[in-house]
């Protein structure tokens, strides 16, 4: 690799200590690099994070400093251009942002050497319909999380699959997840763990008011669709939509919500033989 773009969390590196170590040691390396300069005041709601229009035609790799969040919100953006995404986490132990700020520099070494692997993450697309038209399309690395907007009020989702009704729940939302975000909120509901380089829809409820609720796993080529039901007496009831804990559409009752595996993926750079299972023992024994 000759040529990088770097993404930072200014929170995490607010003096760009950081990114611009890696910035001068790969171009004391003969290997050009740019710096993603802030941008948030011209954001015109086209992009999350990042104006992926300034990133150069030659990059063939961007470097995401900050955490497993900020490796998310890139990927949602420079989605369409497939670029390769390689995470250096600021933080604590991410699942996706492998190395950490003190094996930087071999790590740079590893891609400058053309020393690595790209693994193919599934991302997922949502369909957010209002009277049978179109309202919102997005995507999702991790999950869409369709949810109530009032608190203390519990919502009744009808769920379908491809087309065919599967059960209800009354519950404060529901979880789709990838193999990818099979680690995030879904964990964190009960739902269980998948390899992510597998390739599968998981559905998970959160917090719902029954005792036999699960977790289910479907095909990727299966289309989950998710209504809002009623309120209480009939009332009219609010929820959401949230693809990957960032952008969010409102929706109400009668409203749907389609997902399907996207025909997008996400490429993240491996440079390491560390093992997805060495990883989850490491978060497991430090939790």
């Amino acid at each position: 690799m000759d040529c990088f773009y770097i993404i930072t969390n200014s929170v995490k590196d607010k003096e760009l200590l950081v990114t611009h170590k890696i910035s001068n040691y790969l171009k004391e390396h003969g290997k050009s690099c740019v710096v993603q300069q802030s941008d948030h005041g011209n954001n015109d709601g086209s992009f999350h994070y990042t104006d992926v229009s300034q990133i150069p035609e030659n990059v063939d790799c961007v470097i995401v400093l900050g955490g497993d969040g900020t490796l998310l919100q890139a990927a949602r953006d420079v989605v369409d251009r497939q670029l390769p995404l390689f995470g250096i986490n600021l933080g604590t132990l991410g699942y996706l942002a492998e190395i950490d700020q003190y094996s930087v520099y071999p790590a740079l070494d590893h891609l400058m050497g053309d020393d690595y692997e790209i693994e193919r993450r599934m991302m997922l697309c949502g369909s957010v319909y209002h009277n049978g038209e179109l309202l919102e399309q997005d995507i999702a690395l991790n999950d869409i999380v369709i949810s109530r907007e009032r608190s203390l009020c519990v919502v009744k989702f009808h769920n379908y699959v491809n087309d065919e009704f599967l059960n209800s729940y009354n519950a404060d939302g529901i979880i789709i997840a990838t193999p990818t975000g099979s680690t995030g909120y879904s964990l964190s509901a009960g739902g269980p763990i998948i390899s992510p380089d597998a390739s599968m829809i998981l559905m998970t409820p959160l917090a719902p008011h029954t005792l036999n609720t699960r977790s289910i796993v479907f095909s990727d080529n299966d289309k989950i669709t998710v209504e809002i039901g009623p309120g209480r007496d009939e009332m009219i009831e609010r929820g959401m939509a949230a693809f990957d804990g960032d952008t969010t559409v409102p929706m109400v009752t009668g409203d749907r919500i389609v997902i399907e595996k996207s025909t997008k993926d996400t490429r993240i750079i491996k440079i390491n033989n560390v093992s997805f299972l060495e990883t989850l023992r490491k978060k497991m024994n430090n939790s």
